[in-house]
């Protein structure tokens, strides 16, 4: 196997994982968002990762075919109910005083803010590995 598939594979899985923490930095952001630009209450969102083939690590290595790795497929709204909370001076409340909040679980996604975080480290020690498998590769088929 080259080497170079082993750093496209461990990118590919450092962009999902850079996706899943910007995702859930929108969450959060948007947690107390009661009106959007289409109306109503903000929509979580969710991120679709799969597997496919990748673009190569580097655009200067030429790699025939791509390489086999992680990807997003998809970013979608999920489907869950609004929070209700009772703020009857708020001028998005409904005529019984409710203003309808994202139905944004916060534990959920400080969750996912660590399981990413981990899972891009785990990455880079994957593709600091590779380097220093060819690295040492190199030094010994150059030495005499």
């Amino acid at each position: 196997m080259d080497f170079s598939y082993a750093a496209a594979i461990s990118a590919s899985g450092m962009d999902v994982e850079r996706t899943r923490l910007d995702v859930s930095a929108i969450n959060l952001a948007n947690v107390h968002t009661s009106r959007t630009a289409e109306g109503g209450a903000f929509k979580p969102l969710r991120v679709v990762a799969g597997f496919g083939q990748v673009a190569p690590f580097s655009k200067a290595v030429a790699l025939t075919g791509g390489v086999p790795g992680a990807r997003v497929v998809d970013i979608r709204r999920a489907d869950v109910p609004p929070r209700m909370a009772y703020e009857p001076g708020h001028p998005d409340a409904d005529a019984q005083g409710f203003v309808a909040y994202p139905g944004v679980d916060t534990t959920l996604e400080m969750v996912n803010v660590m399981t990413a975080v981990r899972a891009y480290e785990a990455n880079v020690i994957a593709m600091n590995a590779a380097k220093a498998m060819a690295t040492k590769a190199l030094e010994i088929g150059g030495g005499q």
